[in-house]
């Protein structure tokens, strides 16, 4: 089986999604929600710390939190 990676604008993921269900030949993998969620979580507090929005954890910190 090969693997293919497509870039989907957002407004229009859910439909395409959809639309490859469909296809016998397609396989689509069932995704956990809250593991993207808190991903989604995760990278944006990144983009937040780079952007000096919010205040970057000390590793002693975050080791602690461990």
């Amino acid at each position: 089986m090969k693997q293919l990676t497509l870039n989907i604008n957002d407004n229009k993921f859910h439909a395409f999604l959809e639309f490859i269900k469909t296809l016998d030949y397609v396989e689509v993998p069932e995704v956990n929600k809250k593991v993207l969620d808190e991903l989604q979580n995760s990278l944006n507090q990144v983009k937040l710390m780079q952007e000096s929005k919010i205040e970057k954890q000390s590793a002693k910190d975050f080791l602690n939190e461990l």
